[in-house]
C-alpha cells in the first residue's frame, strides 16, 4: 500500500505525465449550472451526503471517477454541511514492467495531490489458483478491497464515478444476461448502513463529463485491462447506441422507466 501526501517526486519508471493546468484545475466556477444543478438534485433526491460523512472515493483514473473526486472537492468548500475526502486506487498491475509510459497509478496520484485529496494505492487481489480470470471476478475482488479499506478508514460513503449512461447500459446488461430488471442505484445501502455507495454522476451522461473534464484539463488515464473492449458492457453500449440512432429520446425515457415500475404489468 502505498499513501501520497507531499508533493511528488517519483515515478515508477518511463517518461511523466503531462499534469494539467493546477490554476485551471481548482477553479470550481468552471462548472457549468445545468451540469451543478442535476448533480446538487442527485445528491438531494438520494440525500448522498451528511453532516461529519467520512467519504472514500474510488479512483480508477478513468474520466468519470476523476470527475468524481473533482466534484467532491470543490463542494467541500461550498456544501453547507462539512464532511472529509480521500481517494484510493486499486493497481491490478496490467501495466508491463518493461513500459516507458507513464504509471496509471502515478498519474493519478499527481492529480490527487494537485486537488489535495489524500490518496493511496493498494495492489489487487490476484485471482485465486485454479479460478477463472474474469470481468466479473476482477469486479468482485475490487469491490470487496473496496469495502474493506472503507471499513478500514472508517468511511461511511464511498463515492464511485458511474453516471446515467452506466445506470442505463447495467438495467439492459442484467435483463440480457441474467433476467433479472435491475440496476445500479444513485445510493445504495450496505452492511445494515454501515457502508453507502454513493454515484453522484446518476443524473449526467458521459458525453458531459467527457466534455466538463476537458474544460478542466483532466487526464484520464488509458485503461490497460486485457479485457477492455471485449465486455457484457460493450456490446449493450452497442446496442443503445443504434437505439439512440433510431429513436430520439430513447436514452432519457429508459432512464425515466428505471423509477416508473408498473408492478401490476409485470409477471
Amino acid at each position: 500500500m502505498i499513501s501520497f501526501g507531499a508533493r511528488l517526486s517519483h515515478w515508477t519508471g518511463g517518461r511523466p505525465c503531462f499534469l494539467p493546468d493546477e490554476k485551471q484545475l481548482m477553479d470550481a466556477a468552471l462548472i457549468p449550472k445545468p451540469l451543478n444543478k442535476k448533480i446538487g438534485r442527485a445528491m438531494h433526491d438520494w440525500q448522498m451526503l451528511s453532516d461529519g460523512d467520512r467519504v472514500l472515493v474510488a479512483v480508477s483514473g478513468g474520466v468519470d471517477s476523476l470527475v468524481t473526486a473533482w466534484v467532491l472537492k470543490m463542494w467541500q468548500s461550498k456544501a453547507p454541511i462539512q464532511y472529509a475526502l480521500e481517494a484510493v486506487h486499486i493497481d491490478n498491475g496490467f501495466r508491463p514492467p518493461d513500459s516507458r509510459d507513464p504509471s496509471p497509478a502515478d498519474c493519478v496520484a499527481e492529480q490527487m495531490e494537485l486537488l489535495a485529496i489524500p490518496f493511496t494505492v493498494i495492489p489487487g487481489w490476484p485471482v485465486a489458483e485454479g479460478q477463472e480470470w474474469n470481468c466479473f471476478t476482477c469486479s468482485r475482488n475490487r469491490r470487496t478491497q473496496l469495502f474493506e479499506l472503507a471499513r478500514q478508514r472508517g468511511c461511511g460513503k464511498l463515492a464511485l464515478g458511474h453516471h446515467k449512461d452506466d445506470l442505463v447500459e447495467t438495467f439492459l446488461i442484467n435483463a440480457l444476461y441474467s433476467g433479472n430488471i435491475s440496476t445500479m442505484l444513485p445510493r445504495q445501502d450496505l452492511f445494515d448502513g454501515n457502508l453507502s455507495l454513493i454515484r453522484i454522476l446518476s443524473y449526467i451522461e458521459k458525453k458531459d463529463i467527457v466534455a466538463f473534464s476537458k474544460k478542466i484539463g483532466l487526464l484520464p488515464v488509458a485503461n490497460l485491462c486485457p479485457l477492455a473492449g471485449d465486455t457484457h458492457r460493450e456490446t449493450v453500449r452497442a446496442i443503445l447506441a443504434d437505439v439512440y440512432k433510431k429513436v430520439p429520446g430513447a436514452k432519457s425515457s429508459l432512464f425515466s422507466a428505471l423509477g416508473n415500475i408498473r408492478e401490476g404489468y409485470m409477471l
